[in-house]
């Protein structure tokens, strides 16, 4: 193999690894938002249940809960 082809083969074997490397990141990224997404839905309906309690607890106290 001459020096340009050597040349040629370590540029593409860069690229590829670059590719590897990027796509690699990106999945990392889609996990954090997925992982983001699930506990702000998880913290959501827990405000949501406490709100509900709380509101069963003013209707208790007030004689409203039917």
């Amino acid at each position: 193999m001459d020096n340009s082809q050597s040349m040629s083969y370590n540029a593409g074997q860069a690229k590829g690894q670059a590719e590897v490397k990027k796509d690699q990141v990106v999945d990392q990224a889609s996990n954090a938002m997925q992982s983001a997404k699930e506990s702000c839905q998880q913290a959501g309906q827990q405000m949501k249940e406490k709100a509900q309690g709380a509101a069963d607890a003013i209707k208790d106290a007030t004689g409203m809960k039917k």
